[in-house]
């Protein structure tokens, strides 16, 4: 019975073999000259200037989500439509007209959502107490 799994270790050990042997053989073909340059931050091309540890405005990341949710939502649905036609000659796509329009109603729910707590705008106006100097705005 062991004889079984000794194929699926000898394919680990080759694996593992590979890898050590690409990684060594790498080592002793590349170059190496570091400098405090090569082993700074790489930064969009920019030079890094002033400390990683900045507090960063979370909507960008909230922009990018929502983003990645209707992205994705594009991504379920192109598949749907180029079999549609042949699902209502089967007979099913008043069900498969159903389970889209579902799909649809919950991401709307969500869209809806994140609508009402004002995280698409790109600028949140904080409301000021009366008697209270008005904060600074960000630059745009």
């Amino acid at each position: 019975m062991y004889f079984h799994f000794a194929s699926v270790l000898v394919f680990f050990a080759l694996g593992a073999g590979l890898v050590a042997l690409m990684l060594g053989l790498a080592s002793l073909l590349r170059p190496s000259n570091p400098e405090t340059i090569k082993l700074s931050t790489y930064e969009c091309g920019e030079p890094p200037t002033g400390n990683a540890w900045i507090n960063f405005n979370i909507r960008f990341y909230m922009v990018a989500l929502v983003f990645i949710i209707f992205d994705v939502e594009a991504a379920f649905l192109w598949p749907v439509a180029t079999v549609y036609k042949d699902w209502v000659i089967k007979g099913q796509g008043l069900f498969a007209l159903l389970e889209i329009s579902i799909f649809l109603l919950v991401l709307f729910v969500g869209l809806v959502y994140v609508w009402v707590k004002k995280d698409l705008e790109w600028q949140k106006h904080v409301p000021v107490a009366e008697g209270e100097p008005a904060p600074l705005r960000e630059a745009a």
